[in-house]
Protein backbone atom coordinates (compact mmCIF):
# COMPACT_ATOMS: atom_id res chain seq x y z
CA UNK A 1 0.00 0.00 0.00
CA UNK A 2 1.31 3.62 -0.37
CA UNK A 3 1.93 6.03 2.03
CA UNK A 4 1.58 9.93 2.05
CA UNK A 5 2.14 11.23 -1.42
CA UNK A 6 1.87 15.15 -2.94
CA UNK A 7 0.84 16.24 -5.99
CA UNK A 8 -0.34 14.33 -9.28
CA UNK A 9 1.06 10.61 -8.40
CA UNK A 10 -1.31 11.31 -5.05
CA UNK A 11 -4.13 10.36 -7.54
CA UNK A 12 -2.99 7.31 -9.24
CA UNK A 13 -4.04 3.92 -8.73
CA UNK A 14 -1.93 1.78 -10.67
CA UNK A 15 -4.36 2.74 -14.11
CA UNK A 16 -2.05 5.75 -15.40
CA UNK A 17 -0.83 8.93 -14.32
CA UNK A 18 -3.47 11.95 -13.81
CA UNK A 19 -1.77 13.59 -16.68
CA UNK A 20 -2.75 11.06 -19.22
CA UNK A 21 -6.40 10.60 -17.23
CA UNK A 22 -9.63 12.82 -18.53
CA UNK A 23 -10.13 15.28 -15.60
CA UNK A 24 -13.94 15.61 -14.33
CA UNK A 25 -13.19 18.76 -12.41
CA UNK A 26 -10.64 20.96 -11.31
CA UNK A 27 -9.88 24.10 -9.35
CA UNK A 28 -6.94 26.55 -10.54
CA UNK A 29 -5.79 28.72 -7.98
CA UNK A 30 -9.19 29.25 -5.86
CA UNK A 31 -9.86 31.63 -2.87
CA UNK A 32 -12.94 31.99 -0.77
CA UNK A 33 -13.18 34.95 1.22
CA UNK A 34 -15.94 34.99 3.64
CA UNK A 35 -16.65 39.50 4.88
CA UNK A 36 -15.22 42.03 4.43
CA UNK A 37 -11.46 44.29 5.88
CA UNK A 38 -11.06 43.19 9.17
CA UNK A 39 -13.03 40.18 10.38
CA UNK A 40 -12.74 38.94 6.45
CA UNK A 41 -12.16 34.66 7.05
CA UNK A 42 -9.72 32.98 4.18
CA UNK A 43 -11.87 29.67 3.51
CA UNK A 44 -9.82 28.48 0.82
CA UNK A 45 -6.58 30.12 -0.35
CA UNK A 46 -5.28 29.49 -4.03
CA UNK A 47 -6.56 26.33 -3.78
CA UNK A 48 -5.58 24.05 -6.84
CA UNK A 49 -6.74 20.40 -7.56
CA UNK A 50 -8.03 18.13 -10.01
CA UNK A 51 -10.53 15.00 -9.43
CA UNK A 52 -9.95 12.44 -12.16
CA UNK A 53 -13.08 10.48 -13.76
CA UNK A 54 -13.59 7.73 -12.27
CA UNK A 55 -12.24 8.13 -9.50
CA UNK A 56 -13.33 7.90 -5.47
CA UNK A 57 -11.61 11.28 -3.78
CA UNK A 58 -12.19 12.12 -0.13
CA UNK A 59 -11.47 15.42 1.45
CA UNK A 60 -10.67 15.57 4.98
CA UNK A 61 -8.96 17.75 7.57
CA UNK A 62 -9.63 19.58 11.12
CA UNK A 63 -12.70 21.25 11.36
CA UNK A 64 -12.91 25.22 9.45
CA UNK A 65 -9.73 23.94 7.18
CA UNK A 66 -12.22 24.54 4.53
CA UNK A 67 -13.57 20.93 3.52
CA UNK A 68 -17.43 22.14 3.02
CA UNK A 69 -16.51 25.22 1.22
CA UNK A 70 -14.31 23.32 -1.37
CA UNK A 71 -16.96 20.89 -2.18
CA UNK A 72 -19.34 23.93 -2.55
CA UNK A 73 -17.55 26.23 -5.00
CA UNK A 74 -16.37 22.71 -7.01
CA UNK A 75 -20.16 22.08 -7.89
CA UNK A 76 -21.11 25.61 -7.82
CA UNK A 77 -23.38 25.96 -4.90
CA UNK A 78 -21.07 28.95 -4.18
CA UNK A 79 -18.89 31.67 -6.10
CA UNK A 80 -15.14 31.47 -5.45
CA UNK A 81 -13.69 35.30 -4.80
CA UNK A 82 -10.82 34.11 -7.50
CA UNK A 83 -9.69 31.28 -9.58
CA UNK A 84 -11.35 28.96 -11.80
CA UNK A 85 -13.67 25.82 -11.31
CA UNK A 86 -14.03 23.63 -13.87
CA UNK A 87 -16.27 20.87 -14.68
CA UNK A 88 -15.54 18.81 -17.44
CA UNK A 89 -14.54 22.05 -20.46
CA UNK A 90 -16.75 24.65 -18.63
CA UNK A 91 -15.84 27.08 -16.43
CA UNK A 92 -17.96 28.05 -13.99
CA UNK A 93 -17.44 31.83 -13.36
CA UNK A 94 -18.38 32.30 -16.73
CA UNK A 95 -21.72 31.46 -16.39
CA UNK A 96 -24.64 34.10 -15.46
CA UNK A 97 -27.26 32.32 -12.97
CA UNK A 98 -29.44 30.18 -14.78
CA UNK A 99 -26.83 28.68 -17.39
CA UNK A 100 -25.03 27.72 -13.57
CA UNK A 101 -28.04 25.93 -12.61
CA UNK A 102 -28.59 24.20 -15.88
CA UNK A 103 -25.09 22.66 -15.83
CA UNK A 104 -25.41 21.87 -12.22
CA UNK A 105 -28.55 20.24 -12.93
CA UNK A 106 -27.00 18.17 -15.86
CA UNK A 107 -23.18 17.48 -14.77
CA UNK A 108 -22.93 17.74 -10.86
CA UNK A 109 -24.82 15.45 -8.40
CA UNK A 110 -24.66 16.72 -4.59
CA UNK A 111 -25.34 13.96 -1.42
CA UNK A 112 -25.50 16.58 1.91
CA UNK A 113 -25.35 15.51 5.48
CA UNK A 114 -29.10 16.01 6.09
CA UNK A 115 -31.11 13.60 3.54
CA UNK A 116 -33.38 16.32 1.65
CA UNK A 117 -35.69 14.22 0.37
CA UNK A 118 -39.53 15.42 -0.36
CA UNK A 119 -41.83 13.79 2.47
CA UNK A 120 -44.87 13.83 0.36
CA UNK A 121 -43.06 11.69 -2.39
CA UNK A 122 -42.17 7.82 -2.83
CA UNK A 123 -38.94 6.70 -2.72
CA UNK A 124 -38.82 6.41 -6.71
CA UNK A 125 -40.03 9.89 -7.19
CA UNK A 126 -37.53 11.45 -5.18
CA UNK A 127 -35.15 9.88 -7.19
CA UNK A 128 -36.36 10.77 -10.57
CA UNK A 129 -37.07 14.42 -8.78
CA UNK A 130 -34.32 16.54 -10.71
CA UNK A 131 -34.72 14.89 -13.87
CA UNK A 132 -38.50 15.57 -13.57
CA UNK A 133 -37.99 19.12 -12.68
CA UNK A 134 -35.66 19.40 -16.41
CA UNK A 135 -38.60 17.55 -18.28
CA UNK A 136 -35.92 14.91 -18.65
CA UNK A 137 -36.98 10.98 -18.00
CA UNK A 138 -34.62 8.52 -17.00
CA UNK A 139 -34.12 5.46 -19.25
CA UNK A 140 -36.16 2.82 -17.10
CA UNK A 141 -33.34 -0.32 -17.21
CA UNK A 142 -30.94 2.93 -15.95
CA UNK A 143 -33.36 3.76 -13.53
CA UNK A 144 -33.65 -0.05 -12.44
CA UNK A 145 -30.05 -0.54 -12.30
CA UNK A 146 -29.30 2.62 -9.83
CA UNK A 147 -32.17 1.66 -7.39
CA UNK A 148 -31.47 -2.32 -7.65
CA UNK A 149 -27.60 -1.75 -7.41
CA UNK A 150 -28.62 0.57 -4.12
CA UNK A 151 -31.02 -2.47 -2.36
CA UNK A 152 -33.98 0.33 -3.15
CA UNK A 153 -36.36 -1.69 -5.63
CA UNK A 154 -38.66 -3.43 -3.30
CA UNK A 155 -38.41 0.34 -1.34
CA UNK A 156 -39.69 2.43 -4.07
CA UNK A 157 -43.06 2.73 -3.11
CA UNK A 158 -42.18 3.81 0.77
CA UNK A 159 -42.44 7.68 1.90
CA UNK A 160 -39.26 8.72 3.46
CA UNK A 161 -40.99 8.70 7.43
CA UNK A 162 -40.86 4.69 6.30
CA UNK A 163 -37.66 4.46 5.41
CA UNK A 164 -34.53 3.94 7.81
CA UNK A 165 -31.99 6.64 7.38
CA UNK A 166 -29.92 3.78 5.23
CA UNK A 167 -32.62 3.71 2.96
CA UNK A 168 -32.66 7.38 2.74
CA UNK A 169 -29.24 8.39 2.40
CA UNK A 170 -29.13 5.58 -0.28
CA UNK A 171 -32.45 7.26 -2.29
CA UNK A 172 -30.30 10.39 -1.78
CA UNK A 173 -27.32 9.17 -3.57
CA UNK A 174 -29.24 7.43 -6.10
CA UNK A 175 -30.77 10.74 -7.20
CA UNK A 176 -27.38 12.02 -7.58
CA UNK A 177 -26.48 9.34 -9.81
CA UNK A 178 -29.42 9.01 -11.96
CA UNK A 179 -28.58 11.91 -14.51
CA UNK A 180 -25.14 10.28 -14.71
CA UNK A 181 -23.62 13.94 -14.30
CA UNK A 182 -19.82 14.21 -14.52
CA UNK A 183 -19.42 13.83 -10.78
CA UNK A 184 -21.15 13.51 -7.64
CA UNK A 185 -20.17 15.60 -5.05
CA UNK A 186 -20.78 14.36 -1.29
CA UNK A 187 -21.03 16.24 1.94
CA UNK A 188 -20.66 13.95 5.00
CA UNK A 189 -22.99 11.40 3.63
CA UNK A 190 -22.62 9.14 6.41
CA UNK A 191 -22.68 11.89 9.12
CA UNK A 192 -26.25 10.79 10.42
CA UNK A 193 -25.32 7.11 9.70
CA UNK A 194 -24.53 4.10 12.26
CA UNK A 195 -21.23 2.15 11.99
CA UNK A 196 -23.13 -0.65 10.11
CA UNK A 197 -25.56 1.56 7.72
CA UNK A 198 -22.39 3.73 6.89
CA UNK A 199 -20.25 0.88 6.07
CA UNK A 200 -23.32 -0.54 3.65
CA UNK A 201 -23.35 3.39 2.16
CA UNK A 202 -20.24 3.62 1.44
CA UNK A 203 -19.60 -0.01 -0.26
CA UNK A 204 -22.22 1.52 -2.53
CA UNK A 205 -20.56 4.41 -2.96
CA UNK A 206 -17.32 2.64 -4.07
CA UNK A 207 -19.45 0.47 -6.45
CA UNK A 208 -20.80 3.02 -8.19
CA UNK A 209 -16.83 4.11 -8.71
CA UNK A 210 -15.94 0.58 -9.81
CA UNK A 211 -19.10 -0.50 -11.85
CA UNK A 212 -20.49 2.73 -13.33
CA UNK A 213 -17.37 4.77 -13.66
CA UNK A 214 -19.13 7.61 -11.49
CA UNK A 215 -16.53 9.96 -10.16
CA UNK A 216 -16.66 10.92 -6.55
CA UNK A 217 -15.78 13.79 -4.21
CA UNK A 218 -16.81 12.98 -0.51
CA UNK A 219 -15.76 15.09 2.60
CA UNK A 220 -15.69 13.22 6.11
CA UNK A 221 -13.97 13.12 9.14
CA UNK A 222 -14.39 9.58 9.47
CA UNK A 223 -10.80 7.42 8.87
CA UNK A 224 -13.15 4.43 8.20
CA UNK A 225 -14.77 5.80 5.39
CA UNK A 226 -12.09 7.74 3.82
CA UNK A 227 -10.34 3.78 3.52
CA UNK A 228 -13.05 3.46 0.83
CA UNK A 229 -11.51 6.17 -1.47
CA UNK A 230 -9.17 6.29 -4.18
CA UNK A 231 -7.09 9.14 -2.98
CA UNK A 232 -7.19 11.40 0.48
CA UNK A 233 -6.92 14.61 -0.02
CA UNK A 234 -6.00 17.01 3.68
CA UNK A 235 -6.76 20.50 4.04
CA UNK A 236 -5.21 22.57 7.21
CA UNK A 237 -6.37 26.71 7.02
CA UNK A 238 -7.91 26.62 3.33
CA UNK A 239 -4.82 24.89 1.64
CA UNK A 240 -4.05 21.82 0.76
CA UNK A 241 -1.14 20.18 2.97
CA UNK A 242 -0.71 16.72 1.72
CA UNK A 243 -2.33 13.42 -0.35
CA UNK A 244 -2.92 10.18 0.13
CA UNK A 245 -2.97 7.25 -2.31
CA UNK A 246 -4.21 3.97 -1.74
CA UNK A 247 -5.67 4.98 1.64
CA UNK A 248 -6.57 2.45 4.81
CA UNK A 249 -8.21 3.81 8.08
CA UNK A 250 -5.19 3.26 9.92
CA UNK A 251 -2.90 5.31 8.22
CA UNK A 252 -5.61 8.20 7.27
CA UNK A 253 -6.20 8.19 11.43
CA UNK A 254 -2.41 8.62 11.73
CA UNK A 255 -1.72 11.43 9.19
CA UNK A 256 -4.45 13.12 11.07
CA UNK A 257 -3.00 12.81 14.02
CA UNK A 258 0.52 14.21 13.14
CA UNK A 259 -1.70 17.18 11.07
CA UNK A 260 -2.92 18.19 14.39
CA UNK A 261 0.02 18.32 16.73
Amino acid sequence: MAGETSGAEGADKGEGVVAMREIASRAVAISKVYGHGETAVRALDEVSIEFPSGQFTAVMGPSGSGKSTLLHCMAGLDRVSSGEVWIGDTELSRLNDRRLTMLRRKEVGFVFQAFNLIPTLTAAENVELPLAIAGDQAERSWFERVTGEFGLAKRLRHRPTELSGGEQQRVAVARALLSRPTIVFADEPTGNLDSRTSGELLGFMRRSVDDFGQTIVMVTHDPTAAGYADRVVFLSDGHIVDEMAEPTAEKVLEFLKRLGD
